[in-house]
């Protein structure tokens, strides 16, 4: 029989195609046709994706602690609920506030739901099986890009001026429905299920009944926690610009059409479905450290090519090349948050350097948005993010190598 492991797995891939995939990622492609219809500027764009990303960083490390105290079960189901209904109502915006606010709240429902779903892997799987597992969760979001560029751009081009608010509708109504499917197959321990670790038993950190105040305490005393978090930051701050203007620097910039900008993120999403995998089990293998410098050179690679390779096929290089590493660093984060303080407090763990990692997504957008604006270019913004990625490289020494 197949150990209830892998349908937890699989099921947190669910999660991460509608957390990450469609709450997130999807804003990329409507983008360009929601700054025509509100007349916004690339700063207010900026901010936009930075609202929500501070709603993000501010439930994902209490959402990581909430896990941790009343189960990710529960904690994922109410996330993404709120992530459909926010989504459906970003439909309505008439104006930047307005759009912000929607996206904060979307942001709210990703931290709850993300950041949970990818620590549960240490809950089920063994040390040695851990990166691999987590890797197969974070695909969802590579499905969640493929599926973003293949099925939006008709739906907005069908719709006409008002088609960026048809894809909204359609995002937030998938969401809000497969919330529930979520909820029927995921559970928050092998115990729930009868059963044990998949790959043995594993001796875990112990104590009395978990508590917000105990798991943070727990926490914050483990000084890996600290050293990822640094890490974990220019993650954050680099991916995020790429991600954010990539289609609008195709078709406002490269003067790609919009249907063919879709396909080139859709090469991407689909380059990015075994990332997490790939990435997953070679940190198995070689230890975190050495995972994570490797993904983040591979990462700076891609960005410098969007910037300076101006053609088609320097764009498609850079897709492809950012899809084999793209969520790469989550996965090794979320793994080696479990290794640091064990299946139980991993949500809080990855929870605790998310707040490192989304203070670089805060930043980010607003600043490539600025540096846009200021320069008439993307290219300075993708460069910005090479350098800050080749730091991330070297900042991946300091971590402990960690194997099974």
């Amino acid at each position: 029989m197949i150990h209830y492991a892998w349908v937890i797995a699989f099921t947190g891939t669910l999660v991460t195609i509608l957390a990450h995939g469609f709450g997130r990622m999807s804003y990329s492609v409507i983008l360009p046709s929601m700054k025509d219809g509100l007349s916004l500027t690339y700063t207010q764009l900026g901010s936009i994706a930075t609202g929500n990303f501070i709603g993000y960083l501010s439930l994902a490390i209490i959402g990581g602690f909430l896990a941790a105290r009343f189960g990710v079960r529960r904690v994922v189901f109410v996330s993404l609920l709120v992530i459909g209904i926010s989504l459906f109502l970003t439909g309505f915006s008439q104006s930047f506030i307005f759009a912000f606010f929607m996206r904060l709240i979307s942001g709210l429902g990703n931290g709850g739901s993300y950041v949970p779903i990818m620590a549960l892997p240490a809950a089920w799987f063994v040390i040695k099986k851990r990166g691999l597992a987590t890797g197969i969760v974070s695909a969802g979001i590579g499905f969640g890009l493929f599926l973003s560029g293949i099925i939006l751009p008709p739906v907005i081009a069908a719709f006409g001026k008002e088609g960026w608010r048809y894809a909204w509708f359609l995002m937030g109504i998938i969401v809000f429905i497969c919330a529930f499917v979520c909820y029927a197959f995921l559970r928050n321990n092998p115990k729930e299920k009868g059963t044990t670790m998949y790959g043995g038993e594993e001796e875990q950190k112990t104590g009395a009944k978990v508590t917000l105040f105990s798991a943070f305490k727990d926490v914050v005393v483990e000084p890996e926690i600290w050293k990822l978090g640094c890490v974990y930051f220019m993650y954050g701050f680099s991916y995020i610009i790429y991600l954010t203007f990539f289609v609008a620097y195709l078709t406002k910039e490269m003067g790609v059409k919009p249907a063919e900008a879709g396909g080139i993120f859709s090469i991407l999403g689909i380059f990015s479905i075994f990332c997490g995998v790939i990435y997953g089990w070679i940190s198995d293998l070689l230890g975190r450290k050495y995972g994570s410098m490797l993904a983040y050179i591979n990462l700076a690679v891609a960005y410098a090519i969007f910037a300076l390779w101006r053609e088609p096929v320097g764009f498609y290089v850079s897709a492809v090349a950012f899809g084999v590493a793209a969520f790469s660093i989550p996965t090794i984060m979320a793994a080696a948050s479990g290794d640091a303080v064990g299946g139980r407090l991993a949500p809080a763990g990855l929870g605790f350097i998310t707040l490192f990692f989304g203070i670089g997504q805060a930043l980010g957008p607003v600043i490539g948005g600025w540096l846009k604006d200021t320069t008439g270019t993307f290219a300075y913004a993708f460069l910005l993010s090479a350098g800050v990625s080749l730091l991330g490289a070297a900042g991946s020494l300091i971590l402990k190598k960690k194997k099974a």
